[in-house]
């Protein structure tokens, strides 16, 4: 149902380690690097993560209560992910656990404050 998702960035350089060292942990890489930003994914068709600078050269900023759920193949890649990202500049924003029944995930901000769960249904 999603196609891809595009956070804003005021420094897509300082910020595309992060993207780069997570999506690469989850199977992805970088699909297209625009002169404005970068797309990450697993293959073209596929939903991906766009970090760009804004379109209309305002500032960008994190949406309050927006956030990013991100699919693991186990909850033990769930808790490698967090961890990964903690490692990585990221804050800790719910550390991973079983939240409902059959519901298990972790939740980040990268370090410029985008919001992120990483999670494992069933």
């Amino acid at each position: 149902m999603i196609n891809y998702i595009t956070l804003g960035s005021n420094d897509v350089a300082a910020d595309a380690p992060f993207f780069d060292t997570l999506v690469a942990h989850l199977g992805g890489k970088r699909l297209m690097e625009l002169p404005h930003g970068i797309i990450w994914g697993t293959q073209f068709g596929a939903p991906s993560i766009g970090l760009l600078r804004p379109f209309n050269k305002e500032a960008a900023s994190v949406g309050n209560g927006t956030m990013v759920a991100l699919n693991a193949k186990s909850r033990e890649e769930v808790d490698s992910t967090w961890k990964l990202a903690l490692a990585n500049g990221g804050a800790d924003e719910g550390a991973p656990g079983e939240r409902m029944p059959g519901f298990y995930a972790a939740y980040f901000r990268s370090p410029t404050g985008h919001k992120f769960a990483i999670t494992k249904m069933g």
